[in-house]
C-alpha cells in the first residue's frame, strides 16, 4: 500500500511554537503557500491520482491544506474524506502553551515527559500520550484498502514512523515533522522517506 502523507501547513501557533493538540487553529500565510506548493510537488509525482483515495483530519488546518493542495493538483477541492482517527495528539491542558510556559507551571511534568516522551501523557481528561494516537493510527492503516493521500498531523507522522518504519520510541517521539515536504509510505516494503 502506497499513502503520500502531509502534514498541514503552518499556523501562528506552530510560529510562536505553542501546543496545538486538538484545538482547531487555522493557517496563517506561509501554511497556505505550503499547502499549495505541496500540491503541485504532487501533481509533478503522481499526475491526476487515478484510484488514489483522499483523506484528512477533520480540523480545520488540515482540511484547507487538503483543498489547497487538490486545487493546485487540478481537482476538485472538497471531493476528500475526513477521518476523526487522524487527529493530533491531545495535549490536555497543555494546549495553547508553549514549552517555555509550561516549565514555570509545571516544571516537574515537563521534565518527566523530556524523559518518556512517547508514553507520557499531559494532565487532563483529554490527554493522550504518542503510544495512545499510535493505536488510533494502527487502526486506520488497516481501513485502507488502496493508495492513499492523506492531509494530518505531526504526531500522527510520528506514529507512522514507529508503525512502518520501526523506528524506537526515543526516535519516533522527536523525528522532524516538516510542514514543506511530502512523506511517502510503503507498507508492503516498511519503507518511509521525505520528498
Amino acid at each position: 500500500m502506497l499513502i503520500y502523507m502531509i502534514r498541514h501547513g503552518q499556523t501562528d501557533w506552530n510560529a510562536e511554537g505553542r501546543l496545538q493538540g486538538q484545538q482547531d487553529i487555522p493557517l496563517n500565510a506561509l501554511g497556505r503557500s505550503q499547502a499549495t506548493r505541496n500540491g503541485e510537488r504532487l501533481r509533478e509525482m503522481i499526475g491526476a491520482a487515478d484510484g488514489f483515495r483522499f483523506i484528512a483530519s477533520p480540523l480545520s488546518r488540515t482540511r484547507e491544506t487538503m483543498e489547497r493542495l487538490r486545487s493546485a493538483m487540478g481537482l476538485d477541492p472538497l471531493a476528500y474524506e475526513t477521518d476523526e482517527r487522524l487527529v493530533e495528539v491531545s495535549f490536555g491542558d497543555w494546549e495553547g502553551y508553549t514549552l517555555d510556559e509550561i516549565s514555570h507551571i509545571s516544571p516537574d511534568r515537563l521534565t518527566a515527559r523530556a524523559e518518556q516522551k512517547w508514553s507520557f501523557i499531559p494532565p487532563g481528561a483529554s490527554a493522550e500520550s504518542y503510544e495512545i494516537l499510535c493505536w488510533r493510527i494502527g487502526a486506520w492503516l488497516q481501513s485502507l484498502d488502496g493508495p492513499t493521500v492523506c492531509v494530518s498531523h505531526g504526531g500522527v507522522i510520528r506514529s507512522l514512523f514507529r508503525l512502518i518504519g520501526n523506528l524506537d520510541e526515543d526516535e519516533a517521539a522527536t523525528v522532524p515533522t516538516p510542514q514543506d515536504r511530502i512523506l511517502e509510505v510503503d507498507t508492503r516494503n516498511n519503507r518511509i522517506e521525505w520528498l
